[in-house]
Parts: C-alpha cells; sequence; structure tokens
C-alpha cells in the first residue's frame, strides 16, 4: 500500500494528519485527541509543528525513511478536508499516503484502532476528508475518548470536556503506541500495526 521511497530530496511523501480545533477552550479536550496524538509524534521524532501551512500548523520530519509533514488543521474540525485536501493536491500524494489520527467515542480511553480504510463513522473531521477528497482509502487511527457516561449528556458538551488525570496516564500510553504504528505504517507495515494495536 505504501511505497518505500528513501529519497530525502524531494517532495512530502506522506501526509500524518491529527483533527482537532485551534481556539485555546478545546485545548485537551476529547475532541482534540489527534491533535495531542501528533504533538506526542513530533515530540518522539525531535519535529516542531510550528509553520503555518495548507490551514494547518505543520511540520516536517522523516518517518521510517520517507520524508513527512505532520499537521494539525486549523479549519476547525467539521472543515478539516479543506486542509488536508489542499495539502494532497500540492504535494500530489494519493489517500492511502496520508494517515489520519482522530477521536473515537466508541472506543474507551486507552484503546485505539488501526483501519487502512473505510467510511467516516459519523466522525465529521473525517467526514469532511473523505467528501472533498472523493475517497474512504485513508489509513487511520482512531483514538478512544469514550462514550458518554449517561445518556442525558449532550454529545457536544461531551467530545469537548476534558480527560481526567487518569484518563490522561492511559492516553500517555495510546500516544506512544501510536507513534510506533504511524512508523509501521509509513513502512508498508499496516498489518503489522493492526496485529500489534488493535
Amino acid at each position: 500500500m505504501f511505497g518505500n521511497k528513501k529519497s530525502f530530496g524531494g517532495g512530502v511523501e506522506l501526509l500524518v494528519v491529527g483533527l482537532g480545533n485551534p481556539d485555546k477552550k478545546y485545548e485537551n479536550t476529547r475532541h482534540n485527541a489527534g491533535w495531542l496524538a501528533i504533538d506526542a509524534i513530533a515530540e518522539s521524532l525531535d519535529c516542531k509543528v510550528d509553520r503555518v501551512k495548507f490551514k494547518s500548523y505543520v511540520g516536517e520530519c522523516n518517518i521510517a525513511g520517507r520524508k513527512a509533514m505532520l499537521m494539525k488543521p486549523t479549519t476547525y474540525m467539521n472543515n478539516s478536508g479543506q486542509a488536508v485536501v489542499e495539502a494532497m493536491n500540492f504535494y500530489k500524494i494519493s489517500p492511502e499516503n496520508v494517515i489520519v489520527l482522530f477521536d473515537d467515542i466508541s472506543l474507551d480511553v486507552g484503546k485505539m484502532r488501526i483501519r487502512s480504510k473505510g467510511s467516516d463513522g459519523g466522525q465529521r473531521g473525517m467526514k469532511s476528508i473523505i467528501y472533498l477528497s472523493g475517497s474512504d482509502k485513508f489509513p487511520r487511527v482512531k483514538i478512544g475518548i469514550g462514550a458518554k457516561p449517561t445518556p442525558e449528556w449532550d454529545l457536544a458538551d461531551w467530545v469537548l470536556s476534558r480527560f481526567s488525570d487518569d484518563e490522561q496516564k492511559k492516553l500517555a500510553q495510546v500516544f506512544e503506541n501510536a507513534a510506533k504504528a504511524v512508523e509501521l505504517m509509513a513502512d508498508g507495515k499496516i498489518d503489522r500495526a493492526m496485529n500489534l494495536f488493535n
């Protein structure tokens, strides 16, 4: 699925995108799990994600011998596709070479699930990416944020709530695993990543 080009001279060949919302009030909320994952991946790669390009915060690094761009779209979750498709078009990158990390309420905190492609599963950022690109062949890492504690909770309020201290400890391990998974996926070993971390 992924090519194994080793050249560093050319343009970006891989996008690693974490979905979230840019305002201060959304920092460390459940819906920003994708952004938090990118921060952790960037730290593990000693990469700064601080330039503004493609309606995103971006940083370039090498992952598994490939030139990659880490992206945190600033378009707000529901319009994530605007940023992602703009970068895809600029670098002529296919969906198979765009790894998307995002929150999933159907998974408990501390769990993650890797998929090679599929529907948006009700996640609006992913819905925007699939709609604007015309493809669902995006490898993805879903990060569990837990279901609403009671049916009375408004879903928007729940996803914009913050993680407890206990949950943050579980997330630290998930983000470490996500970084390892992204490296395997970048190296064309998505099946191995799924076997290890799903």
